[in-house]
Protein backbone atom coordinates (compact mmCIF):
# COMPACT_ATOMS: atom_id res chain seq x y z
CA UNK A 1 0.00 0.00 0.00
CA UNK A 2 1.37 3.55 -0.90
CA UNK A 3 2.08 5.86 1.74
CA UNK A 4 -1.03 8.53 0.34
CA UNK A 5 -3.45 5.40 0.14
CA UNK A 6 -2.62 4.51 3.59
CA UNK A 7 -2.75 8.57 5.13
CA UNK A 8 -6.14 8.52 3.42
CA UNK A 9 -7.02 5.14 4.87
CA UNK A 10 -6.14 6.71 8.53
CA UNK A 11 -7.72 9.94 7.84
CA UNK A 12 -11.20 8.32 6.96
CA UNK A 13 -11.49 7.97 11.06
CA UNK A 14 -12.89 11.00 12.26
CA UNK A 15 -10.58 11.43 15.13
CA UNK A 16 -7.53 10.34 13.31
CA UNK A 17 -8.58 13.53 10.72
CA UNK A 18 -9.36 15.77 13.64
CA UNK A 19 -6.13 14.77 15.35
CA UNK A 20 -4.51 15.35 11.70
CA UNK A 21 -6.04 18.84 10.87
CA UNK A 22 -4.90 19.72 14.64
CA UNK A 23 -1.27 19.64 13.67
CA UNK A 24 -1.47 20.24 10.26
CA UNK A 25 -0.36 24.04 10.81
CA UNK A 26 3.02 21.94 12.59
CA UNK A 27 3.58 19.65 9.73
CA UNK A 28 3.57 22.57 7.07
CA UNK A 29 5.98 24.55 9.14
CA UNK A 30 8.43 21.71 9.58
CA UNK A 31 8.08 21.13 5.44
CA UNK A 32 8.97 24.49 5.18
CA UNK A 33 12.33 24.40 7.05
CA UNK A 34 12.81 21.22 5.05
CA UNK A 35 11.85 23.20 1.69
CA UNK A 36 14.94 25.87 2.80
CA UNK A 37 17.57 23.65 3.61
CA UNK A 38 17.06 21.37 0.32
CA UNK A 39 16.64 24.76 -1.71
CA UNK A 40 20.12 25.51 -0.21
CA UNK A 41 21.73 22.27 -1.29
CA UNK A 42 22.77 21.84 2.57
CA UNK A 43 23.00 19.03 4.48
CA UNK A 44 21.65 18.52 8.10
CA UNK A 45 25.95 18.86 9.32
CA UNK A 46 26.26 21.93 7.06
CA UNK A 47 23.29 24.11 9.03
CA UNK A 48 24.21 23.08 12.35
CA UNK A 49 28.02 24.27 11.62
CA UNK A 50 26.33 27.78 10.25
CA UNK A 51 24.46 27.83 13.38
CA UNK A 52 27.11 26.77 15.92
CA UNK A 53 25.29 23.92 17.28
CA UNK A 54 25.07 20.30 17.02
CA UNK A 55 23.51 18.19 13.77
CA UNK A 56 21.36 15.96 16.85
CA UNK A 57 19.50 19.96 17.28
CA UNK A 58 19.21 20.24 13.16
CA UNK A 59 17.47 17.00 13.60
CA UNK A 60 15.28 17.29 16.64
CA UNK A 61 14.01 20.87 14.98
CA UNK A 62 13.34 19.06 11.31
CA UNK A 63 11.44 16.59 12.83
CA UNK A 64 9.25 18.41 14.68
CA UNK A 65 10.96 17.35 18.07
CA UNK A 66 11.70 20.15 20.01
CA UNK A 67 10.11 23.85 20.93
CA UNK A 68 12.37 26.30 18.94
CA UNK A 69 12.81 29.76 19.83
CA UNK A 70 12.03 32.53 17.39
CA UNK A 71 15.97 33.09 17.21
CA UNK A 72 16.55 29.54 16.70
CA UNK A 73 14.68 29.73 13.76
CA UNK A 74 15.67 32.95 12.27
CA UNK A 75 19.01 31.41 12.76
CA UNK A 76 18.15 28.18 10.92
CA UNK A 77 16.50 30.11 7.88
CA UNK A 78 19.44 32.07 7.83
CA UNK A 79 21.86 29.58 7.88
CA UNK A 80 20.22 28.24 4.76
CA UNK A 81 20.24 31.83 3.46
CA UNK A 82 16.01 32.73 3.73
CA UNK A 83 14.39 35.24 5.70
CA UNK A 84 12.09 34.22 8.06
CA UNK A 85 8.54 35.95 8.42
CA UNK A 86 4.93 35.70 10.34
CA UNK A 87 1.98 36.76 8.10
CA UNK A 88 -1.02 36.84 9.75
CA UNK A 89 -4.33 34.89 7.97
CA UNK A 90 -7.90 35.41 9.57
CA UNK A 91 -9.44 32.37 10.56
Amino acid sequence: MSLQKLKQRALNNTEVKAEYEQLEAEFNFIDQLLSMRTKAGLTQEQVAQRMQTQKSNISRLEKGNSNPSWSTLVKYAHACGFELSIKSHKI
